[in-house]
């Protein structure tokens, strides 16, 4: 993944052209990525999450309420508080949980079922989330598509859990077993399918503005790794591997599609400059975190996952 992820973007932007009829095709994609990770899922293990709600409470809180004061400060300093620069650092933060967040968390070791519950409720709190936080910062008024919003959603996460989750009980949890040598790689590659694409929707717009890249590239860069620290370091508590790997992926990546359609639709476009990079940035990111979590936590052999979600 860690050579995929950035090959993928390149490749989607430079075969945009070609790729870019396929975009249509992405929320498929993503769906039998959360089916995969859902069939490893049991109703007992989404009730355990939905029952002890503090880790999504404080996850949110990392995510909307710090990220964004975060950004908004680093922004404020470099480019001046009325700076468009500073309305996409702080939109980046604001927009909900990336799906493919839930792919990663499944392949570092975190609770899958932890990061189902959070994209499912942050992506149905977004439309009341992000116009109310932007409005705080900025008093600037956002109207989102709130029925294709929901209907992504559907699409994406819940129709998958709900069909996994369901398989996962009538085959007694068997069937991850029975298909996990198939399922995975096809998910993975499902996944830069989805990387690809969506860098090829987002060429025309990153193309047009490249006059400001250099400008705004190493700050994007490091609010994205921001994210990601502060959802591990806030997730250190809970003194759970498990919970700190699932915090830290949800704290530092942001839905793509949303991120892309808000910037560009409602603001200049250079405030969509720091969201459209900062999206691209956090998927070559994550493939760092996984590397850094990998060496800080070995995996012993017969050891069982660590941590209980509080």
């Amino acid at each position: 993944m860690f050579l995929l992820i950035p090959g993928s973007l390149v490749l989607g932007f430079l075969f945009s052209a070609e790729l870019h009829r396929f975009v249509p095709y992405v929320p498929y994609l993503f769906a039998f990525v959360t089916l995969t990770m859902a069939i490893g899922c049991g109703v007992k293990q989404l009730a355990a999450v939905l029952r002890r709600p503090g880790v999504m409470v404080w996850t949110f809180v990392l995510t909307h309420v710090l990220s964004p004061l975060i950004a908004y400060g680093i922004g404020s300093l470099i480019f001046g508080s009325d700076s468009p620069y500073v309305v996409g650092l702080v939109l980046f933060t604001i927009i909900p949980l990336g799906v493919s967040t839930v792919l990663w968390v499944g392949m570092s070791g975190g609770s899958v079922p932890l990061m189902l519950a959070m994209v499912v409720i942050d992506s149905a709190l977004s439309p009341f989330v992000v116009p109310a936080g932007l409005h705080l910062l900025f008093h600037t008024t956002v109207e989102a598509d709130t029925m294709q919003m929901i209907t992504d959603l559907l699409i994406i996460i819940v129709l998958p859990t709900v069909i996994g989750v369901g398989l996962h009980q009538l085959s007694g949890g068997r069937i991850q077993a029975a298909v996990q040598p198939y399922a995975a790689p096809l998910s993975k590659l499902c996944f830069v399918a989805v990387v690809a694409l969506n860098a090829a929707a987002i060429a025309p717009q990153a193309s047009a503005l490249k006059g400001d890249l250099i400008t705004i590239i190493p700050i994007a860069i490091l609010l994205v790794g921001l994210c990601y620290a502060v959802g591990f370091f806030g997730a250190i508590p809970y003194r759970s591997r498990e919970i700190q790997t699932t915090v830290s992926y949800a704290s530092g990546m942001r839905n793509i599609s949303l991120g892309t359609v808000l910037a560009l639709g409602y603001f200049s476009p250079l405030a969509a400059v720091p969201v459209v990079l900062s999206i691209l940035i956090q998927q070559p990111l994550a493939t760092v975190h996984h590397y850094v979590l990998q060496k800080l936590y070995k995996p012993k052999a017969g050891a069982e996952q660590e941590g209980q979600v509080r």
